[in-house]
C-alpha cells in the first residue's frame, strides 16, 4: 500500500449539501483537496482512499446520509473479459489506439462539445461547452507525470479520448468522451477494455473505475467488470483503507 499523502495542499474544503445528480431523492456533499507537486505514489495513496482527480482538484463524497457512491477497482491478475465484452472488442477491431501524455487540440474540443451536446439531448445533462483553456484547467491541470490519454482513431479520424492516471501499481480511469456516431459500437466499454489490457501489459495490480452506484444506470454498469473490489468506507490519511472482494453482478 502506498504511503499516506504528505504533499502540498493549497486548499481543503467541503461543499454545502446539494441535490444529488445521480439519485433524485438524495442529498450530496463533496470534500475537495487542491494539491501541488503530487507524486504518482502519493496519488495512488489517495486513490486507495476513494479520492478522484480532475486537474489540480481531488474529491470524494462525504454525503450526510448516504453511502451509495462506492469506489470500485478491478484486480488485474484475475480479470478476463466477458463474452459480451469480447464482442465489443471484435466490433471495434478497426480502431487504432494511441497512448501518450495528455494534449489538447481542436479535435479534442470538437469531440468533447459534440459528446456533451448529445448527452444533453438524450439524457438531459446541463448544457456545457468547453474551450481549450477550460479543458486544460478542468481535466489536465499541471503536467502530472502520471497523467495519460488514450486516443481512439478510425481511418485517421479521432473518435474518442480517454483520460487516465497511471501510478506505480494502478491505472485510474478519469474521463471519457467520444463522437456520438460511435455510440452503437459501445465505445465506453471498448475504452475500459483497452485501458485494462494496457494496465495488464504494464504489470499493474489494479484498475480504478471511479464510483459505482447501484441505483443509477449511468454508474451501475461498472459492476459488469468482474471480479471487482469495493471500498468499505472513506478513511482519513492515517488509517488503512478496507477493500472487499465482490464476485456477483450486482456488487452487493
Amino acid at each position: 500500500m502506498a504511503p499516506p499523502f504528505d504533499g502540498i495542499t493549497l486548499a481543503r474544503y467541503t461543499t454545502r449539501p446539494y441535490p444529488c445528480g445521480y439519485l433524485p431523492t438524495a442529498t450530496a456533499r463533496l470534500e475537495y483537496r487542491v494539491l501541488l507537486d503530487v507524486t504518482a505514489a502519493q496519488h495512488e495513496a489517495l486513490l486507495q482512499r476513494g479520492w478522484r482527480r480532475f486537474g489540480h482538484e481531488w474529491f470524494r463524497p462525504v454525503c450526510p446520509a448516504c453511502m451509495a457512491c462506492r469506489s470500485l477497482r478491478l484486480p488485474l491478475t484475475t480479470f478476463t473479459p466477458s463474452r459480451s465484452q469480447r464482442r465489443t472488442l471484435q466490433q471495434n477491431a478497426d480502431i487504432a489506439v494511441v497512448v501518450q501524455a495528455p494534449t489538447v487540440t481542436a479535435e479534442h474540443i470538437r469531440l468533447y462539445n459534440a459528446y456533451h451536446a448529445d448527452m444533453h439531448q438524450r439524457r438531459g445533462w446541463p448544457r456545457h461547452t468547453i474551450n481549450p483553456a477550460t479543458y486544460v484547467q478542468q481535466y489536465l491541470g499541471a503536467s502530472w507525470d502520471f497523467a495519460y490519454e488514450f486516443l481512439y482513431y478510425a481511418h485517421g479520424r479521432l473518435l474518442g479520448v480517454g483520460l487516465a492516471d497511471i501510478t506505480p501499481t494502478a491505472l485510474s480511469s478519469v474521463y471519457f468522451f467520444h463522437d456520438p456516431a460511435w455510440r452503437p459500437h459501445a465505445p465506453g466499454v471498448f475504452s475500459v477494455l483497452q485501458q485494462l489490457a494496457y494496465a495488464q501489459r504494464q504489470g499493474l495490480q489494479y484498475h480504478y473505475l471511479g464510483y459505482w452506484i447501484a441505483d443509477c444506470p449511468s454508474m451501475a454498469y461498472k459492476a459488469q467488470y468482474r471480479p471487482h473490489e469495493l471500498l468499505a468506507w472513506y478513511p482519513p490519511d492515517d488509517i488503512a483503507p478496507e477493500w472487499h472482494a465482490v464476485q456477483d453482478a450486482h456488487g452487493a
